[in-house]
């Protein structure tokens, strides 16, 4: 059983998840804004989904199929959202998925994730390239991908049903070599 990585930044610490989570994770998880606005929380966020879900990580993480983290307050070791890696071995590359609860909304905390999970994901895992997603609804996600440095690469027209219709994604990417070369500058 491989060690799952902790990471630091100047505000947060991203640490695996544990048990002890599962609360916090099914209240913030739970709340609609939340659910309406990824792809695959469910709503309502049913007793038992949060244990489940951590139940997983770690046999993820030994496949080499994802990395998944709790995104915390330095501060306070408060869990505010959650940030991950799905990866394709095969093609080096790796999806990177977020969420981040309500009252941490529009405070920078979600870019300053996605920058370490990325530095992360290029520097440890040897990734080709790492992209992401969000709904066309959604643009304050975009923004948190063009601050960490990826590159809008396209938009996918209805592409996912949500359960109630279908929606756009707009996808973006980021190589290594351009991760490598606005770190050089």
């Amino acid at each position: 059983m491989a060690q799952r990585p902790t990471l630091e930044t100047a505000r947060l610490v991203l640490r695996p998840f544990s048990l002890d989570d599962a609360a916090d994770v099914q209240r913030m998880a739970g709340a609609p804004e939340v659910a309406d606005t990824t792809l695959n929380i469910p709503h309502p966020y049913e007793d038992g989904m949060a244990e489940a879900w951590i139940g997983t990580h770690q046999t993820r993480f030994d496949a080499g199929e994802g990395v998944v983290l709790a995104i915390t307050l330095r501060d306070t070791s408060a869990l505010i959202g959650c940030i991950g890696l799905e990866i394709t071995k095969r093609h080096r590359r790796a999806e990177m998925g977020y969420w981040v609860g309500v009252p941490y909304w529009g405070q920078g905390y979600c870019t300053e994730a996605a920058q370490a999970v990325i530095a992360y994901g290029f520097g440890e895992l040897d990734l080709h390239k790492i992209v992401a997603t969000h709904l066309v609804r959604n643009p304050a996600s975009g923004r948190v991908m063009q601050k960490a440095g990826m590159e809008r690469e396209g938009l996918m027209r209805q592409h996912v049903f949500n359960g109630e219709r279908f929606e756009d994604l707009v996808m973006y990417g980021l190589l290594r070599e351009e991760w490598e070369t606005t770190r050089a500058d």
